[in-house]
């Protein structure tokens, strides 16, 4: 694959961070931008420990056009653009959905306009299981219908893909990758997830509870149609997801058309349910953890989890990493950051 010049949007967030490191050491060369609305610069010195270098950031907003418009000019051209800027909290979107409704989706178009202007075609899409809200069929395959979304997090993920669908038709190519629960930290502990505020995340939860900074963690419904009567998810780890970003950008090299739409499951295929989770991060770190019992709450799924295999053959990629090593990478991060 030859070196390409990547713009990747939401560049100090967890998976946004990930995947620039992955990136670069891909032998790419990436410009990073971030409004810190939903992060810090915490990452971006993790980042250069990892890298060595200082990567190439700049701060401001996807959705301010003129913004955008400076960067595609005075740092481009670029080959593509990853785009990871979004608001993603289910719990939160229940709290503002105008918020992410105007920001989830004005980025994007405030982000394809540009695009547009300056000719670059090819753009890799976060998108998520969310899409699909409770699916009929487990695993969950991309032919799945989109039902009527449990959030505005996840109505605003499939809006944005039906307005890629549509502006595919223009002259884009685009990859939309429908994660399914991202976890863990990069192995060296140097990046992770790092939420602002309560997490609104499951696994910054129970090891920020782990840590003493919580007093307990609170498992949300014991009553679902589970064996455990717990969620079940798919919960994979974040540096497999950037890996999956940079062959998303092969399979789009390796085209030939001149506009293209695929949307496709990152996920690993495994059901894990949040007790489960909960009991396994006990077992792998050795550390007690106290919780309890709560309500549901508003916007979860009951369960889902993907079948992969449409990406693994399209990518030739496969996942590295458990979900137990995602705990413990994720364990590993919390302590250093602590100084646990």
């Amino acid at each position: 694959m030859k070196r390409k010049k990547v713009l990747v949007t939401g560049a100090a967030g967890f998976i946004g961070a990930h995947t620039a490191v992955e990136l670069i050491k891909a032998g790419h060369d990436a410009v990073l931008i971030d409004n810190f609305s939903k992060s810090d610069r915490t990452l971006l010195s993790g980042m250069e420990k990892i890298l060595k270098f200082k990567p190439d950031f700049h701060e401001g907003d996807c959705a301010d056009r003129k913004f955008v418009d400076h960067i595609f000019k005075t740092y481009g051209p670029f080959d593509a653009v990853l785009h990871f800027a979004a608001y993603k909290s289910v719990g939160e979107s229940v709290s503002h959905p105008l918020m992410y409704y105007r920001n989830n989706i004005d980025s994007l178009l405030t982000l394809l306009d540009v695009m547009k202007e300056h000719d670059v075609r090819d753009i890799i899409f976060s998108s998520s299981c969310t899409v699909y809200g409770q699916p009929d069929r487990i695993p969950v395959d991309e032919t799945a219908p989109f039902k009527r979304a449990e959030s505005p997090y996840g109505a605003t993920k499939q809006m944005c893909e039906r307005i890629l669908e549509d502006a595919h038709q223009t002259g884009f190519r685009i990859v939309s990758l429908r994660y399914f629960n991202p976890i863990g930290a990069h192995p060296s502990a140097e990046i992770g997830e790092l939420p602002v505020g309560v997490p609104n995340n499951l696994v910054p939860y129970i090891t920020q509870t782990a840590a003493g900074v919580r007093k307990k963690l609170i498992i949300f419904g014991n009553d679902y149609n589970t064996p455990d009567g717990t969620c079940i998810r798919d919960f994979i780890h974040v540096v497999d997801v950037a890996v999956a970003h940079v062959r998303a950008m092969e399979y789009l090299e390796n085209l030939s058309g001149s506009n293209l739409f695929e949307a496709f499951n990152l996920g690993t295929g495994v059901g894990v349910s949040v007790l489960q989770l909960v009991e396994q991060f006990k077992i792998v770190t050795g550390v007690d953890l106290p919780y309890e019992i709560g309500p549901r709450r508003p916007g979860d799924v009951e369960k889902v989890f993907a079948d992969p295999s449409k990406l693994n053959k399209a990518f030739g990629w496969k996942t590295n990493y458990t979900f137990s090593d995602g705990l413990l990478h994720a364990w590993q991060w919390e302590k250093k950051i602590r100084s646990v």
